[in-house]
């Protein structure tokens, strides 16, 4: 457990972050979510407009520190290719 005064604080610090980014993934998991079910159902229009929908949110989570940049990149690759694919 933190005994000075400069650990508690960090220690506050890391908790009020961690809350934070907590909702940022959990926020951004709900977006990729509802381009997964679009993408289940097979409507290609509600798949784009979620899957565009999902991009900045995704891109935001990027610059926050809460995804690296590479996993983002690969998460939209891969939803767009499957949106792509349905005819």
């Amino acid at each position: 457990m933190a005994n000075t005064p400069q650990a508690k604080k960090r220690a506050r610090q890391n908790e009020a972050r961690f809350q934070v980014n907590k909702m940022r993934r959990s926020r951004i998991r709900t977006f990729l979510r509802a381009v997964e079910e679009a993408i289940a159902s097979g409507d290609k229009d509600a798949a784009a407009k979620a899957l565009q929908a999902a991009q900045p949110e995704l891109m935001r989570g990027v610059t926050k520190g809460v995804v690296h940049k590479n996993t983002a990149a690969r998460k939209m690759s891969r939803l767009s290719s499957r949106v792509k694919a349905i005819a």
